[in-house]
């Protein structure tokens, strides 16, 4: 009888720890926010922004990946864009309120206004319009929304897709590090032509 006692405590112990033990596809996901991190592209899980399709198509639904890069002695302007047809296009409905450009940690818009003057209404930024994503087609396909601000330009994306294999059947552990050097090369090309042509 202490023997099969013996026996069922070790077995419940196991079950345990197997329950305790992430599965593969979290496994996965760590493995590509880690490489993010250290690339200093800052990944963040998020709710989704209710100006981006999420979820089920709709907006502002669900859960999503934000990779953000800061921009030492970069100046952008505060603008937004979604992904449509493989191009950014702006997000016309946005307006930037902001009075000025100091980086923050929180979107400008936000920000309570100071005095009773009425905020700087700035037009849309332009600069991206028609871009295409030219983004590994591991991660392109996932990849929802575009937002500068301040020294920050921020990309929203289903990185969980890009690790789960109904999504992504090719994902490859190898290829994350080199997916990962492209977007952070593409961000940076995109926040020079910005803040170039915003300069102008």
């Amino acid at each position: 009888m202490g023997i099969l006692i013996g026996v069922i405590i070790v077995l419940f112990v196991l079950g345990s720890m197997m329950a305790l033990k992430p599965n593969g596809i979290d496994q996965r996901l760590d493995k590509l926010r880690m490489t993010a991190r250290r690339l200093q592209l800052n990944p963040k899980l998020v709710t989704c922004p209710d100006w981006i399709k999420g979820r089920d198509n709709e907006y502002g639904r669900g859960m999503m990946g934000q990779y953000c890069l800061v921009l030492e002695d970069t100046q952008l302007p505060h603008t937004r864009y979604q992904v449509i047809n493989g191009q950014w296009r702006p997000d016309s409905i946005f307006v930037d309120t902001s009075k000025d450009t100091t980086p923050l940690s929180i979107p400008s818009a936000l920000r309570p206004n100071q005095g009773n003057t009425s905020p700087t209404v700035k037009k849309t930024n332009f600069t991206l319009d028609k871009t295409p994503l030219d983004l590994p087609v591991s991660i392109e396909p996932f990849v929802k929304g575009l937002l500068t601000k301040a020294n920050s330009i921020i990309i929203y994306w289903e990185d969980i897709a890009y690790v789960r294999p109904s999504t992504n059947p090719a994902y490859q552990q190898k290829a994350i590090e080199k997916d990962l050097l492209v977007l952070k090369k593409n961000l940076e090309k995109w926040a020079l032509e910005m803040q170039r042509k915003t300069i102008k």
